[in-house]
Formats: C-alpha cells, sequence, structure tokens
C-alpha cells in the first residue's frame, strides 16, 4: 500500500499556479496573505493551496488558513474532491470530509485518491460509503488492507464482507491482517453469495442488532464456588442472537463486538469461533481474566491465555487458570511457582484439579516452609 506524503510538500510537488503561493521558503508576509485567500487564484483551486498552508510550521500562518478554509463555500469544497490533484492534499481533505458522506463519494470516484487514503476512509466510514468502496473490486484486489478496514468497521455490511471475502477466494488473495481470513472463507465455502442491494439484508440488520446489544462487560455471571455459569438478563437477547447467527457473522463479531458479545462466542461449540474470541486484538485482559474462571471453555482457550505473555502479569488472572480444572497440567504447572502461600494451600485442598497439580502445590507449600 502506499504511503502518502505529508503536507507541506516540497515546492517541485506543486502545480505551477501555487508555488509562488505555496513555497515553504516563500517570504513569510506572501504565505500569510495566501493564508487568508487573498490571492489571484479562486474557487476550487483554492482548496489545495490553504491545505498546503494548513501545514505551514508557522503556527499563525496555519491557523490562518485552517479558518479560511472552515469559511469556503460547501459547493468549492465539493468541486475540490473532483479535482486531479496530489494524493496528499486528497489525504488531507478526506479529514475534511469525514463523516460527510457526500463529499467521501466524491473523494473515491476521484483517480488521484491513494490506496491508504481509502483505506483509512473505509476503516470509519458509514454504511453508505462502505458500500461505495466496496464496488471498486480491482482497487481491493490489488490493495486489500482496503478490505481489511472495511471488514473491521462495525458499519460495513455483513453480506458485504461475505461477498469480499469470496472476491478474494476467486482471485487467490489472502486477507493476512485479519486472522479469521481462512476460517471465515471455509464457512462460506458453497454458499450462494448475494449480490449488492440497495438495502441491507435481514442477516445485515441481524448483524447490526447484535453490535448494538453488545456492551464493554462481561455477558456471563460466573459463580466461582459452584463453577455454575449463566448469561446475565439483560445479554438474553444477545445470547440469543448470537445463537442463531452463521460462522461467518460470528467471526467478524469477535472483531467488532464489544466485551459481551466476545463472552458469548468464546463458549461457542464451533471451535474457530471460540479460539477467534479470544485471539481477538480486540480482548483485554479483564475479558481473558473473566474467560480463564470459565468451566465452559475449551483447553485451547486456556491454552492459550496461559501463553499469552502480555497477560501474565495478572495474578488473579494466573489462579483462576490454576483453580480451573480444565486448564492443561503444562500451564498449571507453570505456575505454581507464582501462587501465595494461601492459595497454594486452597489449591492441594481442591477436588476440582488434577491430583499431579495438588501433590505439586503440596510440594511446593512445603518447599516454602523449609525456605
Amino acid at each position: 500500500m502506499d504511503t502518502i506524503p505529508m503536507l507541506p510538500l516540497p515546492v517541485e510537488e506543486l502545480p505551477e499556479a501555487l508555488r509562488r503561493f505555496g513555497d515553504p521558503a516563500a517570504p513569510e508576509r506572501t504565505r500569510t496573505i495566501a493564508a487568508r485567500g487573498l490571492v489571484p487564484i479562486k474557487g476550487a483551486e483554492l482548496v489545495p493551496l490553504l491545505l498546503q498552508l494548513a501545514a505551514d510550521p508557522i503556527e499563525a500562518i496555519a491557523t490562518s488558513a485552517k479558518g479560511t478554509l472552515d469559511g469556503l463555500p460547501p459547493g468549492v469544497l465539493e468541486a475540490a474532491c473532483d479535482l486531479p490533484m496530489h494524493a496528499a492534499f486528497l489525504d488531507a481533505l478526506a479529514d475534511r470530509a469525514l463523516g460527510k458522506d457526500e463529499l467521501l463519494e466524491r473523494l473515491l470516484s476521484n483517480a488521484s485518491l491513494g490506496d491508504a487514503t481509502m483505506a483509512r476512509i473505509a476503516r470509519t466510514c458509514s454504511e453508505r460509503v462502505a458500500e461505495r468502496v466496496a464496488l471498486n473490486e480491482q482497487r481491493m484486489l490489488q490493495t486489500p488492507q482496503i478490505i481489511e478496514a472495511l471488514y473491521k468497521n462495525r458499519n460495513t455490511r455483513m453480506s458485504t464482507i461475505d461477498r469480499l471475502i469470496e472476491l478474494c477466494v476467486r482471485n487467490g488473495v489472502v486477507l493476512e491482517g485479519i486472522a479469521t481470513f481462512q476460517a471465515h472463507a471455509d464457512a462460506i465455502a458453497g454458499q450462494l453469495i448475494p449480490e449488492p442491494s440497495d438495502e441491507p439484508l435481514p442477516s445485515d440488520v441481524a448483524f447490526v442488532t447484535a453490535l448494538e446489544h453488545s456492551a464493554d462487560e462481561d455477558a456471563v455471571e460466573i459463580d466461582k464456588a459452584e463453577g455454575t455459569e449463566t448469561v446475565k438478563k439483560k445479554f438474553l437477547p444477545l445470547s440469543n442472537q448470537v445463537a442463531d447467527m452463521s460462522v461467518q457473522d460470528k467471526l467478524r463479531l469477535t472483531l467488532t463486538g464489544n466485551a459481551a458479545a466476545r463472552a458469548l462466542l468464546v463458549r461457542d461449540s464451533n471451535k474457530q469461533v471460540s479460539f477467534a474470541a479470544v485471539a481477538s486484538p480486540s480482548t483485554t485482559e479483564a475479558e481473558a481474566n473473566n474467560m480463564a474462571h470459565s468451566r465452559q471453555v475449551g483447553e485451547d482457550i486456556l491454552r492459550f491465555i496461559g501463553n499469552k505473555r502480555e497477560w501474565l502479569g495478572n495474578y488473579e488472572l494466573k489462579k483462576a487458570l490454576m483453580f480451573n480444572p480444565k486448564t492443561p497440567i503444562g500451564i498449571s504447572m507453570k505456575f505454581i511457582s507464582h501462587l501465595h502461600a494461601g492459595d497454594l494451600k486452597d489449591l492441594a485442598r481442591s477436588r476440582g484439579v488434577p491430583s499431579s497439580v495438588k501433590s505439586a502445590a503440596l510440594q511446593r507449600l512445603q518447599k516454602k516452609g523449609n525456605q
């Protein structure tokens, strides 16, 4: 993917008409006047000059140029989006267009728009703009990072993601930035992928509803003494929606959903889904701690947590793994020496953990007593 140069551009990269006023080495007074728009350059042609000066190292000039840009009529910015200007100007213009769908769509039609800018737009844009991005299949195949950005964008329709994954498979393109790509590709293999539509499909609406119902908290209540787990009442609708989802929907939800969604997905019967939930870049240490207490998650989940170096500074997490009877013995043994004496006593008396772990805890406790 291309790298967009930073503004201000050197004078040799500026259009001839802008060099006198936009040259970073031009007299400060000349740049100050230009930043106010008081130059013989009008309409959309003035926009790249103001963008250049808005990045001027002299704060007063940059502030003045930004103010002039803010005061331009909407039609001027719209026309500027169509100009065949340097990609750096279009990238800066994209910042001003964020949240303004009409401007973003015009930028996306500009052949000079850089791949990196398109990917940045795709990462946060609205559903409407995401659909516009997804139409440029040739561009996305050349720059798969654009598809990855759409995948991570909560606003992108699920049906559109399925279509783009299928496009990648047909063309031998692998999305390196999406850990669940192959699992997603396997899930849609042999399915009839719907064509683009003006309105979202029922499955798209269901996916959005699940996103709206997820939250930044665990959806499951764990009774650590009894070892039982129940879905919190307010997350029952989300639990039902997740249960009815396709595998590919669940895989994407592990990335775009919040903690509540991942708390349900990590308990999914499909191992690809459950592992995607714990391995998601969005999964936090606090979530991992809750997962480590669960008796419903698989051994591979607990093994992943026990080998995740970034989480192993958390004592409670390591303790949860030690007391979880489903934790692989190799992981448990690794943390025996980390437990405090009181926890070692409890572990040695625990009825749930394997006898080898209890014996190791007792030996460690005796060793501590002899030190």
